[in-house]
């Protein structure tokens, strides 16, 4: 076999082209849309936390901190929102979570 003729073999193989292109769909979107509400969710955690810190007496010294960091969380999950177009039916609300940690 040529050199030319193995290169055009391992051009084909593992690269979604061929026989197989169009049978996985877009799995590697998928894979990443996943892995963004992932993320997300994680930080909709990390606000439920904060406001419910900042009702809590045993955090009383450190509201205002508590405070700003829950403002710049909220910042980051709007941008985060907006920045990959994520619709509301992908996205679990705050006020879902915290509800649901009652």
């Amino acid at each position: 076999m040529s050199e030319n003729e193995q290169r055009g073999e391992r051009s084909r193989r593992g690269r979604g082209h061929g026989e197989h292109q169009g049978k996985r769909g877009h799995g590697a979107q998928t894979f990443r849309r996943g892995r963004i509400l992932v993320f997300l969710e994680q930080m909709q955690n990390r606000r439920t936390t904060l406001a419910r810190q900042l009702g809590q007496e045993e955090y009383e010294h450190i509201r205002p901190m508590i405070s700003g960091e829950l403002k710049a969380i909220d910042q980051v999950i709007d941008e985060y929102i907006h920045l990959f177009e994520l619709q509301n039916e992908d996205v679990i609300t705050n006020k879902d979570l915290e509800s649901e940690s009652e």
